[in-house]
């Protein structure tokens, strides 16, 4: 079901100073910053050859990320996303197996302007999962 790793995600505290590690530090080619006030955040895009990191910063104060800051002040990994064909099929399938789908289970548009769902991490050995239409 599940086709490529599309990105990794990292929650960070200050988007600006994470992303300038990335691109001066690394060397990295990074997107300019994009608001997602459907999702709470702002997101940089950092290209890689075989994947991308998408950078994750807090928008507004019932962003969907502060908690995981709260407790993780240093930030980190927050999610992985896989690509699906199909994601109502794939949610169908995954409902099926026992997965439990966050929110009401209906995609939303994610940042890259594709459907997305997220997974409940204890249903992936502790890891919340997003999956991506292609």
């Amino acid at each position: 079901m599940i086709g490529r790793l599309n990105h990794v995600a990292i929650a960070v505290k200050d988007l600006a100073a994470a992303t300038a590690i990335y691109r001066d530090t690394l060397g990295a080619q990074v997107s300019e910053p994009l608001p997602q006030p459907a999702h709470g955040v702002t997101v940089v895009f950092v290209q890689l050859p075989n994947t991308k990191i998408e950078l994750l910063e807090p928008l507004g104060e019932a962003s969907t990320i502060a908690g995981f800051l709260d407790k993780n002040p240093s930030g980190g990994i927050h999610h992985v996303c896989y690509e699906v064909d199909d994601i109502l099929a794939a949610r169908d399938q995954l409902k099926a197996a026992g997965a439990r789908v966050l929110g009401n289970g209906e995609p939303k548009i994610g940042a890259h302007g594709k459907p997305v769902l997220f997974l409940h991490p204890k249903d992936f050995c502790g890891t919340l999962v997003e999956i991506e239409q292609v």
